[in-house]
């Protein structure tokens, strides 16, 4: 219904509702209400009769004006009288002139209808009386704007708003890389010097020439494997268990079968790292390549790396840094633009590695803690990344902040040939040499058992280069040559004209600065210390005074030595830790310091300084430091102490026995941490360890990692007694890790005698494959994408498997290698997105699959051609399929479709049903959908969204229904829904769907 008037009709008759208005803008004594500028509450006030005169006025105007007939005869007179109460409420009003403008004329006169009484108007009376007010009141708006103090009100209330914006933009702004481009251009320039800073490392003991005794980084980094335990989370009130990543998931590789990643992958999957490692396994080297990537490939929107070597931040006493101290240990201190650290960590851009945990003093650890968890708070969203090494902090020291905890393996047979390649080609030392040494670390297992960490690697690679094929057999042989390289081959060799100064005066004055770091619990200490010790100890050792003075031999031991090195223009500190630790355990005895060493056997800063002292040590040196470790009576005392028995060369077979006595206590270890720690002593607990069928499940399952951590080809025969062992975790222990040991040795004494055969049997490149030889029965393998097509058909043309998951799969268009393969009965495939053709797979015993195709290939032919399926499982990325091509003789137990939207027809004959996950989208289609469910007679349990409850409570019939699972949307469920679900199942537990695995 329109309603049209002249403005000039309806403005005299509006005008004598309201007064006029002198000018200003209010601020003093401001017209708060409307009812300010209405008539009826002035002196010259309409009365009830004049305001009904002038309602009379507005309708008999409004039914002049051209057009339909909006009211019936006869009810005029009730319009007028209802817009007269109407326009009455408007001294009633308590809205400000500009609120009511701003509310426009339809919200303004709905705003007068609700303050006036009902009109008690017929429909067509009442659509009349409304569109009239809208008009009116429209004209009173005009007013407001024209007459009142709007005006300049609405001016000053405009500056006020304009200023409130204003403060919120430059709020935001601070909070956001500045305009003018100084946060842009400093972040390009410290990314350029990161990338320089830590891309290179030190060759150990070469003498390369000037400029080039540094090793580039992408030379050098060799990925190593990163290792955490986790328990599969168990589903509860499901009748029984289930391993999620098994019967229902696709796990990552972060959530692969044994949990294992490569350094490179470390921060790809997870956001909070706790990482451990033992001395020269590689954790600063990760972080000078974590730095080093992401200065490369992050331009702009990228992570900014900040590395934080703890050992730096706090020789000094000082306090860990707050974020905007974050640069201090960097050449570019204080340059940054005011609050940038602060804009990178608030946007969650910022990459925080935070190096060595173990490097500080054990009482500061617990501030650490503190200060990691103050910046978690403050700045959550960005990714960190924290060092130490395995014994430093207990297991859960970062567990309530969310990190995952991983430890670094060592490494592999693969690594160790890798790594000495990627050496020899760097220093440039010829073919032949790396083929001799490759062949010796194959062929000789005490040489072998050295190199497990990048650290060992390189010395070993530097002392075969610079003895011509001759290695020492043991660790204080190797550190010693290493020592003797350093200090004395490299000059004489390139006769400097430089006053000779033999070894062992070298040596004294750098024990000393090794025994302060480590008595003052540092790895870095200033150079004005450095100096002030040598002067001191310089009349002690005449023969260095040929070098000069305190400061002109820390210069020549920093330029010359290869020993120590200077990380910024006032500090100095050693290589390696590993090398300060087997110089001041020498400084220890020379001091007689043996009960200083003991009193110290539960700092793990001093676990390798009590080893190198034993093996230094002179027999009655040796027999004193390991009997105060057995008096000390700790457990981590006693595991020093046997720990020292290999390096002690000469030691009474008396103590010797009571040594393995006293650890005989910690056999079988407690839990798995300490299996770890028991198995990093190495060999010798190979002799302690039960066999299997001494104890139960329990006991073997941690013997068994303790014997693989040994890593020993001793180990191999150990670990071959548990092939027959019924227990799943002793079974998946044996199949973990296998590349820490011969591949084929391994694969042939153990794996191949394994019965039944191997489960989730991890193989991540062609030659693991090769070097499988035989089983007890078809295996079931975990294929990596790194293994080629035509290995695997090589392999599998000889080895009938029962079990195939191919990860992120790069083999062709179709899988003609599995055609006939009528062992096979479970098959996973995440992610193969090339494949169409799945022909080769019709009429395969298959019971359990699992598809994440990432492809459209049509799945229904091959579901029908499936009649032994019992478990399915379809992820996102496939062509279509259905419930009805389901083959007849397929009897399925479990279907799983977690971010599916399915078309239940056809359901309902699948009467095998225990377990029916339907997708996060899915919401029932009707009646239809209910009925398919409800002839599922068997299910058990059932998986939906909380959206598709109500439905389940009121139209499902499912007698044997025990688990309702919920996927988790983080909303409150409806309580009188819960309540009718409980009513129809009575039985049933409601519980939300998991996630993959608890940590």
């Amino acid at each position: 219904m329109g309603i049209r008037l002249a403005s000039g009709v309806v403005t005299p008759l509006v005008r004598k509702l309201l007064r006029g208005e002198g000018a200003g803008a209010g601020l003093v004594d401001q017209p708060v209400r409307i009812s300010a500028y209405v008539s009826l509450r002035e002196q010259r006030a309409l009365s009830r009769d004049d305001l009904r005169r002038l309602a009379d006025k507005l309708v008999a105007q409004a039914l002049r004006a051209p057009g339909e007939q909006p009211l019936p005869p006869g009810e005029e007179a009730g319009v007028a009288a209802a817009l007269a109460v109407t326009l009455h409420a408007l001294g009633d009003l308590t809205l400000q002139d500009a609120q009511a403008v701003e509310m426009g004329e339809r919200a303004f006169a709905a705003e007068l209808r609700r303050a006036a009484p009902a009109t008690g108007l017929g429909r067509d009376a009442e659509l009349f009386h409304d569109r009239l007010l809208e008009f009116t009141c429209l004209h009173i708006l005009h007013f407001f704007t024209t007459r009142s103090t709007y005006i300049p009100r609405a001016l000053v209330e405009s500056a006020r708003r304009q200023a409130e914006t204003i403060a919120k933009i430059d709020a935001v702004l601070a909070r956001l890389p500045r305009q003018d481009g100084r946060d842009r251009d400093f972040e390009a320039r410290y990314r350029t010097y990161l990338a320089k800073r830590h891309s290179s490392l030190t060759i150990f003991g070469l003498d390369l020439p000037p400029g080039s005794a540094r090793w580039p980084l992408d030379a050098a980094y060799v990925s190593l494997e990163a290792t955490r335990f986790r328990r599969p989370r168990r589903l509860r009130g499901g009748g029984g268990s289930a391993d999620v990543g098994r019967d229902g998931g696709i796990p990552g590789p972060a959530h692969g079968p044994h949990a294992t990643l490569t350094t490179d992958e470390v921060l790809e999957h997870e956001s909070r790292v706790l990482l451990r490692g033992e001395a020269g396994s590689g954790k600063t080297t990760l972080i000078k390549w974590l730095a080093v990537c992401a200065s490369r490939d992050g331009a702009d929107a990228g992570p900014v790396p900040y590395v934080l070597p703890l050992r730096t931040l706090t020789r000094h006493g000082e306090r860990l840094p707050a974020a905007k101290d974050f640069l201090a240990a960097t050449a570019l201190s204080g340059q940054s633009p005011e609050g940038w650290e602060d804009r990178v960590l608030s946007a969650g851009r910022g990459l925080i590695l935070v190096d060595g945990i173990d490097e500080i003093p054990e009482a500061e650890r617990a501030l650490a803690r503190g200060w990691l968890t103050d910046l978690l708070a403050a700045y959550p969203g960005n990714r960190w990344l924290v060092t130490s090494r395995p014994s430093a902090v207990r297991q859960d020291w970062l567990a309530d902040e969310e990190f995952t905890d991983l430890t670094l393996a060592p490494m592999s047979r693969a690594d160790v040939a890798a790594f000495v390649t990627r050496w020899h080609g760097a220093a440039e030392a010829g073919e032949d040499l790396r083929g001799q040494l490759l062949e010796a670390l194959a062929t000789k297992p005490e040489l072998a058992r050295l190199a497990t960490n990048p650290l060992l690697c390189a010395v070993i690679c530097a002392l075969h280069r610079e003895r011509r094929g001759f290695l020492p057999s043991g660790r204080k042989e190797l550190y010693t040559a290493a020592l003797s390289m350093m200090l004395l081959g490299r000059d004489q060799e390139r006769e400097l004209r430089l006053p000779r100064l033999a070894e062992e005066p070298q040596v004294q004055l750098l024990q000393r600065l090794a025994y302060w770091l480590i008595r003052n619990g540092r790895t870095e200490m200033g150079q004005g210390r450095a100096r002030a010790l040598i002067t001191g100890a310089l009349p002690a050792v005449p023969a260095a005074q040929a070098l000069g003075d305190g400061p002109a031999v820390l210069t020549y031991f920093v330029e010359r030595s290869g020993l120590l090195r200077a990380p910024t223009e006032d500090t100095v500190e050693f290589i390696h830790r590993t090398f300060q630790d087997f110089l001041g355990a020498r400084a220890a005895l020379d001091e007689g310091s043996l009960g200083e060493l003991t009193r110290h056997a539960d700092d793990d800063q001093w676990e390798d300084v009590i080893r190198m002292a034993v093996a230094q040590g002179r027999p009655r040196e040796r027999a004193a430091i390991i009997g105060d470790l057995l008096i000390r009576d700790s457990d981590r005392a006693v595991l020093l102490a046997l720990a020292s028995l290999e390096y002690a060369a000469e030691l009474e077979p008396e103590l010797r026995e009571e040594v393995r006595t006293a650890a005989r206590r910690l056999i079988p270890p407690k839990d798995e941490s300490a299996a770890r720690a028991l198995g990093r002593i190495g060999p010798l607990v190979l002799g302690l360890l039960p066999r299997c069928g001494e104890t139960g499940d329990d006991d073997a399952y941690l013997s068994v990692i303790a014997a693989r951590e040994a890593g020993s080809e001793a180990a191999v025969g150990y670990l071959a007694g548990y092939c027959r062992h019924p227990d799943d975790r002793v079974r998946e222990t044996l199949t973990r890790g296998w590349q820490r040991f011969d591949t084929r040795q391994y694969a042939a004494e153990v794996l191949a005698r394994m019965d039944p055969p191997p489960r989730d049997l991890v193989i991540e490149s062609d030659s693991l494959l090769a070097a499988l030889s035989g089983f007890t029965g078809p295996p079931d393998l975990f294929i990596d994408h790194k293994v080629t097509r035509g290995a695997l058909t090589r392999f599998l043309a000889r080895q009938p498997v029962s079990g195939l998951t191919l990860w992120s799969f790069s083999g062709g268009t179709d899988a003609e290698f599995l055609r006939g393969h009528t062992s096979l009965r479970r098959l996973t495939v995440n992610f193969w997105s090339d494949l169409r053709d799945l022909g080769p797979l019709h009429g395969l015993p298959l019971e359990d699959v699992v598809l994440h195709l990432g492809s459209r290939t049509p799945l229904g032919p091959a579901i029908a051609a499936w009649p032994r399926l019992r478990r399915l499982k379809l992820h996102s990325g496939h062509g279509p399929w259905s419930f009805r091509d389901f083959s007849p003789e397929a009897r399925p137990e479990v279907i799983d479709l977690p971010d599916a939207d399915p078309d239940l027809s056809g359901l309902g004959r699948l009467t095998s049903l225990r377990r029916l996950w339907l997708g996060y989208d899915w919401r029932p289609g009707g009646r239809a959908a209910w009925a398919e469910l409800s002839a599922l007679e068997n299910l058990r349990e059932i998986a939906v969204h909380p959206e598709a409850l109500a439905g389940l409570a009121d139209f499902a019939d499912l007698p044997s229904l025990r688990t309702v699972m919920l996927y988790d949307d983080d909303k409150e469920l409806d309580t009188e829904v819960g309540q009718r679900l409980r009513r129809r199942f009575p039985q049933a537990e409601l519980d939300i769907a998991p996630q993959l695995y608890d940590i």
